[in-house]
C-alpha cells in the first residue's frame, strides 16, 4: 500500500483541453438522453399506475402478479 504522501497530487494531473472537451460533451449528451428515456420497467409501472384495477392490486399482490393478470 502506498502512503497517501507518495501519490501525485491533483494538481499534477493533467489532459489535454480537446479530451477534456470531448468528456463534457459526451457527458451533457448523456444526462440529456436519460432524462428523456424511461426503462421498460418503468413504463410498465406508469401503465399499471394509470389504471385504477391494477393499481388497486399492485398493493394487495404485489406489480408482477398484478401486471400480468391486466397486461400480461
Amino acid at each position: 500500500p502506498q502512503e497517501p504522501s507518495d501519490s501525485p497530487g491533483a494538481d499534477s494531473i493533467k489532459i489535454k483541453k480537446e479530451v477534456a472537451n470531448t468528456f463534457v460533451k459526451r457527458q451533457k449528451r448523456s444526462s440529456l438522453y436519460s432524462e428523456y428515456y424511461k426503462s421498460p420497467m418503468e413504463q410498465m409501472h406508469e401503465r399499471c399506475e394509470n389504471y385504477p384495477p391494477c393499481d388497486y392490486l399492485s398493493d394487495q399482490i404485489g406489480f408482477y402478479m398484478a401486471y400480468n393478470r391486466f397486461f400480461g
